[in-house]
């Protein structure tokens, strides 16, 4: 027999949208399609295309102008393109109005963090968390997946077969919500009981944006294996590892990262995994110091921490990547082209970084740089804590 022909699909290529309004400039949005860029590869697509159009506010019908969207359903045609993402959660209305000018697949930044989430998502408490979110979201959009049923408009009968499974669908989905919240309720008492099973010792927990390298700084400070990967929401469930620095044991976690306009649904389902952070006793608020954008990071985790009320835990900023850091040096002569320099461990002690965010430390957690003192920071925080809960245990210490 002829050995059997194995043919790979080609991945969707994509063209993202986002649009510069009165609260935002140019390279703000650029930077922000490029964010979408990285979730669209995440995803699976490839992006092909940026377009970008400048409004003091949203289109209520169609997102962009409608000289916008004949330029970006031209590309479409002529490039038969698989998707198109807008970098905003658009309302049910555009999404029926854009589907119908455009005639291709239409999604916005939530129903594509949904997808990356549902791919992520490994344990039952996660895809039930994913699940939840995804019907919530689906559920006001209905009436887009039923359009080939609807009848011409008219005045009394005009209630179809259309309309009818529409309700049937809305019923189906509420009851499915309806359930999923009551697993929720369930699987969340079990990791209560979990947490409280793991009695008083203190606990850390790594917080931070997504794709700053918690996980490998987990990995490399309890000597353990999680999957890492320089993608975006490589870890959705909660781990949590016993860890000991000289003669002291602690519990450290390493959480969900956040992100631009995380999905509220998403922020809703995942609550009880937040838990984590709300209950811990200190938080490492990890940072990509390479990324040329932190600093909007560090205010997004910080306001996130905030609406989930984890806002007044002692925290201590770990700048990471290190080793990625540089910056552009300039030579007297004018004339020159700038070079990139790596800057040193004891440069980086009298930036305005480490002056300005309290007792932080500068570390790679991949190329395992200046890891010491990130343990004997960590050591005198729990201790300190650790001291206070255990007052006798002086000794040990």
């Amino acid at each position: 027999m002829p050995d059997p022909i194995i043919t790979e699909s080609m991945p969707e290529t994509a063209i993202l949208i986002g649009i510069i309004d009165q609260y935002q400039d140019a390279a703000e949005v650029e930077e922000y399609l490029q964010e979408l860029a990285f979730l669209t590869e995440t995803a699976g697509a490839v992006p092909e295309q940026m377009f970008i159009q400048r409004r003091d506010y949203p289109d209520p019908r169609t997102f962009v102008g409608s000289g916008k969207l004949a330029e970006i359903r031209e590309y479409v045609l002529k490039n038969e393109t698989d998707l198109v993402i807008f970098d905003d959660e658009l309302s049910p209305s555009q999404l029926r109005n854009i589907e119908r000018e455009l005639k291709c697949r239409i999604l916005d930044r939530t129903n594509l963090i949904l997808d990356i989430f549902a791919r992520r998502a490994q344990t039952a408490h996660s895809k039930t968390q994913v699940e939840l979110a995804q019907y919530e979201y689906l559920l006001p959009r209905l009436t887009r997946m039923w359009t080939h049923l609807e009848r011409q408009r008219g005045g009394i009968g005009f209630r179809g077969p259309g309309e009818t499974e529409i309700e049937t669908d809305r019923r189906i989905i509420r009851d499915k919500i309806a359930k999923l919240k009551k697993d929720l309720k369930r699987i969340d008492k079990q990791k209560a009981v979990q947490r409280k099973n793991r009695g008083k010792m203190v606990r850390v927990a790594l917080v931070g944006y997504t794709n700053v390298g918690k996980s490998t700084l987990m990995n490399v400070l309890s000597k353990s294996d999680i999957f890492a990967e320089n993608k975006l929401f490589a870890t959705l469930d909660t781990t949590v590892r016993k860890v000991v620095i000289g003669n002291l044991p602690f519990l450290l976690s390493d959480t969900v990262g956040f992100i631009r306009k995380l999905p509220h649904t998403l922020v809703e389902s995942f609550k009880s995994t937040l838990d984590e952070l709300r209950e811990s006793d200190i938080l490492l608020h990890v940072v990509d110091i390479s990324h040329h954008n932190f600093e909007e990071q560090i205010g997004i985790v910080n306001q996130t921490l905030l609406e989930i009320e984890a806002g007044n835990k002692p925290t201590y900023i770990v700048f990471n990547k290190t080793d990625a850091f540089s910056y552009t040096m300039k030579e007297d002569d004018d004339l020159s082209p700038p070079t990139f320099e790596n800057v040193s461990l004891e440069d980086l002690k009298k930036t305005w970084m480490a002056k300005s965010n309290g007792q932080c430390v500068f570390i790679s957690a991949k190329k395992q740089d200046n890891i010491r003192e990130m343990r004997e920071l960590l050591y005198e925080k729990v201790k300190e804590i650790h001291s206070q809960r255990y007052p006798y245990n002086d000794y040990l210490y």
